[in-house]
């Protein structure tokens, strides 16, 4: 578990960190560099979960060493599955990233939601619904090793 006292904000306490998969930690199927020792790192501290419609198939192959759970959506109601995924694990305690339209209901909810600009972009309404909007999902990952860098981002 990671606690973050965020002044003028909020008193943050993470378990999990829910990602989607395409767009987010991978482009195009292909995990991105980098990613796989930022999940090593933050294993220690949390349970990683990764939720996708697993667009390209490469999913399970891709994430098969790595310290996460995979949930594999289908295509409908993609938004409202997220969001029930997070109202279970409790959003209270979860860090949501996600560059999609399916993954502004589940940014809103989380305790804090980080949107992501990449390759394939991002949806303006998810950017809408996020506390904290990052370059890359390298960024969005340091800002849970350093969460000084959270506190600096997010207080008032």
């Amino acid at each position: 578990m990671i606690e973050v006292t965020i002044p003028g904000y909020k008193n943050v306490e993470i378990k999990h960190v829910v990602l989607d998969y395409n767009g987010t930690i991978a482009c195009d199927g292909k995990i991105l560099e980098g990613v796989e020792e930022a999940f090593e790192i933050l294993s220690d501290k949390l349970q990683i979960h990764i939720i996708t419609a697993d667009t390209f198939g490469k999913a399970k192959d891709e994430l098969s060493n790595m310290p996460v759970s995979l949930s594999v959506l289908s295509q409908n109601h993609q938004a409202n599955k997220k969001l029930d995924y997070i109202n279970n694990l409790g959003a209270e305690l979860t860090v949501c990233i996600g560059n999609g339209r399916n993954d502004r209901k589940m940014l809103k909810k989380a305790v804090i939601g980080i949107a992501l600009i990449q390759e394939e972009g991002a949806s303006v309404d998810t950017l809408m619904a996020a506390d904290i909007v990052c370059k890359d999902i390298l960024s969005a990952l340091k800002l849970l090793v350093n969460t000084r860098r959270l506190i600096a981002t997010l207080r008032s």
